[in-house]
């Protein structure tokens, strides 16, 4: 039996975790697929956050909720999930904006 439970922590966690690296990959995969699009209009940065957040935002909930779920799970205080949550969605957020940046100087 002592075998079994460890085993059992493990399953009963592995939902959770498939639902942080699914959350991050449809996240991450939306506010990539905003930046040619956005290019193509010519939207300022300022347009392009915005853009982002109102095209990315059910896939933003999601990712948040997972992460905010996983590290309760794990011991974490909500605030301490809330804004670790808060930290890897800024994290992506800054990478793409910065990379829209990258692409919009005049070359």
């Amino acid at each position: 039996m002592l075998v079994v439970a460890p085993l059992m922590m493990m399953l009963a966690a592995a939902p959770a975790a498939d639902a942080v690296g699914n959350g991050r990959k449809a996240f991450s995969t939306c506010l990539a697929s905003q930046t040619k699009p956005a290019l193509d209009k010519k939207l300022s940065l300022g347009d392009f956050q915005s853009e982002i957040k109102k095209a990315c935002a059910d896939k933003e909930t999601a990712f948040r909720t997972a992460i905010v779920a996983q590290d309760k799970a794990d011991g974490m205080s909500d605030k301490d999930a809330q804004s670790d949550a808060d930290d890897q969605i800024s994290e992506y957020v800054d990478k793409i904006v910065a990379e829209y940046e990258d692409y919009n100087k005049p070359g």
